[in-house]
């Protein structure tokens, strides 16, 4: 694994999952929060076998629970105590329309 990826992977890693991200989105997305955990998986080779099922999950479990979609005012980053980046979130949109594709 390049270190690149391992330090982006340990950097999504570190979400605590303390909702300060959906709290302040005017939107009540869980955008970031859910990103966070689908890189984590992403950026590494264990994880690349399931990642267009778990994105595809994991937004239709946000979906079902009624949280908010992202409108990138990146309030969930400013306010994300481990400086969460949103470039996560282009991740998983990315991981997300490749599975909506392949289906």
């Amino acid at each position: 694994i390049p270190k690149h990826k391992a330090d982006e992977a340990m950097d999504a890693a570190s979400c605590i999952g303390c909702g300060a991200c959906a709290a302040a989105c005017k939107n009540g997305s869980a955008m970031l929060f859910v990103s966070a955990k689908v890189s984590q998986l992403a950026l590494l080779p264990q994880g690349r076998a399931e990642a267009h099922k778990r994105a595809k999950a994991m937004i239709a479990k946000m979906d079902e629970l009624g949280f908010g979609n992202c409108t990138n005012t990146r309030a969930c980053e400013l306010e994300c105590p481990k400086s969460v980046s949103i470039s996560h979130i282009a991740r998983l949109n990315r991981q997300f329309i490749g599975a909506k594709l392949s289906d």
